[in-house]
């Protein structure tokens, strides 16, 4: 099983980037996966540059093609402006741009960071709408984690719990479809749905 954390911290070092291990730490000890982590932060210039040229650089493509065959996402994002940051969606944009169906059917973990607590709805009214807009499927437990969280109660509880969650959710979506149907997600079009509901002559 493969595990892909994306983290669009910052700094260095960046507890957006502590909080993503943290969880992916709490994934794998459950399903044994196999952890890789991408820095947004060092492909701030390749993802630019796929916007102005058209075409992902080898970086690029290369976290493109992870993302694709990961079995579950931990996505990680600061907090700015009351929303995820300008990389974050760039990274998501692009990927969308390169395969729309990338995240079709993925089960995806989102997190984030922030100064403080009220940023916390961030989960809800941004990054869970973004994901169902791409057709992941978001586990119920997100993760907020402002500066007072860290060393405090409830975060490490939260972290398991989502944890939980999208090991729960990964190990059943790798066994509910056939091997050769792992890396497709099957959308039938609304229209074609219409079609097969008309009443024959």
């Amino acid at each position: 099983m493969k595990l892909v954390v994306i983290s669009a911290g910052l700094s260095v070092p960046s507890s957006t980037r502590l909080l993503g291990d943290r969880l992916a730490a709490a994934t794998a000890e459950r399903t044994g996966a196999e952890v890789r982590v991408i820095e947004l932060r060092d492909l701030a210039v390749a993802i630019a540059h796929t916007f102005t040229s058209g075409f992902p650089g080898t970086e690029l493509s290369d976290a493109f093609d992870a993302v694709s065959a990961a079995d579950g996402l931990i996505v990680v994002t600061p907090v700015f402006s009351a929303s995820y940051s300008g990389l974050f969606k760039s990274f998501f944009d692009a990927l969308g741009a390169h395969d729309q169906d990338a995240l079709a059917g993925k089960p995806v973990l989102i997190a984030a960071t922030g100064g403080t607590a009220r940023h916390s709805l961030v989960l809800d009214h941004a990054l869970r709408p973004l994901f169902a807009y791409l057709r992941a499927v978001v586990v119920p437990t997100g993760v907020y984690a402002a500066s007072e969280d860290w060393g405090a109660e409830g975060l490490p509880e939260r972290i398991e719990r989502a944890a939980g969650e999208l090991a729960a959710l990964t190990a059943g979506l790798s066994t509910a479809r056939p091997p050769a149907q792992r890396d497709a997600f099957d959308v039938v079009p609304f229209e074609q749905r219409l079609a097969a509901l008309r009443p024959t002559a």
